[in-house]
């Protein structure tokens, strides 16, 4: 797994002769977001914006046409056609609630913001998740959000495009979570800067992906019943150890807080 000299001593607290280096962040906690910092889908949420707060059937039956990412394309220039503002979105964004337990899991975060350095990868939209997290007063807590471009256009329609093409098999044509983590871990050790541990919290199918590349050393927080919990489950009967970091599901996100707390207290 990474590891480094962070917090095992104080000649990690120098670099050259009595110069001070703020010590790095052990530990880097990954966060999806629709099913995971907020209790819905906000692909479906936003319906609530559109008149009558309901998408036309034949957009509908239109899902499987191409991938989902250009259905969702489909979705918002309607929703653009239909008059829906930017402050219309934004609002809808905002009122969407936190999963269970999620302000706890942010409060332990932001009190231990040294030890932890926190990202997002969502397949949703960097509009959407920008400004829930700001509503929610945590959007400071995050390093970097990794998520499909989203703006307005001339028009005032909001315009959503692919994060990026890969060769991944397993997940959607426009972004593998997998690719994003391994890329990002290998560029912050070209900065120096390698994790203890990697936590990882999530719930669907394309955050199986991504998890399936954890070491033993690190920890997947699949939200119980979900698809990722359910994954990581048949994994493990068809190939017993193939799946190899700790699996710890939750139902509220204060006991991702309090495994964490845990582990803390372990250390000291």
């Amino acid at each position: 797994m990474r590891r480094c000299c962070q917090g095992v001593g104080l000649p990690c607290l120098f670099k050259g002769v009595g110069m001070a280096n703020p010590r790095p962040p052990r530990y880097l906690l990954v966060f999806d977001f629709d099913e995971t910092i907020v209790d819905e889908n906000t692909d479906d949420s936003i319906v609530r914006a559109a008149p009558g707060q309901a998408l036309p059937e034949s957009l509908r039956q239109s899902l499987h046409q191409g991938s989902y990412n250009e259905y969702m394309q489909r979705v918002l220039a309607f929703m653009g056609d239909q008059g829906v503002t930017m402050g219309d979105f934004k609002a809808v964004y905002e009122s969407i609630p936190l999963s269970p337990g999620m302000p706890d899991l942010f409060q332990f975060l932001s009190k231990n913001h040294e030890l932890f350095e926190v990202i997002l990868i969502s397949d949703a939209n960097m509009f959407g998740i920008e400004a829930k997290l700001r509503a929610a007063g945590v959007h400071s807590l995050f390093r970097k959000i990794f998520s499909n471009p989203a703006s307005f256009d001339k028009r005032g329609y909001l315009t959503l495009g692919p994060y990026h093409s890969h060769k991944c098999l397993d997940c959607p044509a426009n972004m593998c979570k997998r690719k994003i983590l391994t890329e990002y871990l290998a560029e912050r050790a070209q900065e120096e800067v390698e994790f203890e541990r990697v936590f990882y919290v999530g719930d669907g199918a394309n955050d199986f992906c991504p998890s399936v590349a954890l070491t033993s050393s690190d920890v997947a927080f699949p939200r119980k019943g979900y698809p990722m919990h359910r994954m990581a489950q048949e994994m493990e009967k068809k190939q017993p150890g193939a799946f190899q970091a700790v699996v710890v599901p939750w139902e509220s996100a204060a006991e991702v807080a309090r495994y964490l707390q845990e582990l803390l207290k372990k250390k000291c």
